[in-house]
């Protein structure tokens, strides 16, 4: 019986292995978001710490120093927010980007299987054609012979 050999053979292995690469990019970048957001939540914690601290120092005894101090350390974490905002941002166009990379892996892998899929069905058809054939001339060989030896 004859072998379906897939001409293209390589190329899809080559897909699997972008998808694969694909799929490993995307799971690194939601990785990298996890992570940034995850900062993003400690920095707002550590901020309401600190807010919590300004309020303290305003109760009681003034001491102007821890009120400045405090002051500041809100409106940094403010400024340190805002960038670790757009860290998140930049973490989330990146993880949309490896999604969209990923997709189009995926639909490119699976366009070249349903061209083998469709390379392997043509192939099975043109392998029972010829058995249809050869059955066919051997029914019509022993059809003639037998005629011969009727005759005969």
């Amino acid at each position: 019986m004859a072998k379906f050999i897939y001409r293209m053979q390589n190329i899809l292995d080559i897909k699997y292995k972008l998808e694969e690469s694909a799929k490993q990019a995307y799971g690194e970048a939601r990785m990298k978001l996890t992570e940034e957001e995850e900062k993003l939540e400690a920095l707002k914690h550590r901020k309401e710490e600190y807010i919590e601290a300004y309020r303290r120092s305003l109760e009681g005894r003034l001491v102007f120093v821890d009120i400045e101090e405090n002051s500041n350390a809100v409106d940094l974490m403010d400024g340190v927010i805002a960038a670790q905002n757009e860290n998140v941002k930049k973490a989330s166009r990146n993880l949309e980007l490896a999604r969209q990379k990923m997709a189009e892996a995926m639909q490119e892998r699976k366009m070249h299987e349903k061209l083998k899929e469709k390379k392997f069905e043509e192939f099975v058809e043109e392998l029972n054609a010829e058995e249809a054939k050869e059955i066919d001339q051997v029914v019509s060989y022993q059809y003639n012979n037998k005629e011969k030896d009727d005759e005969g």
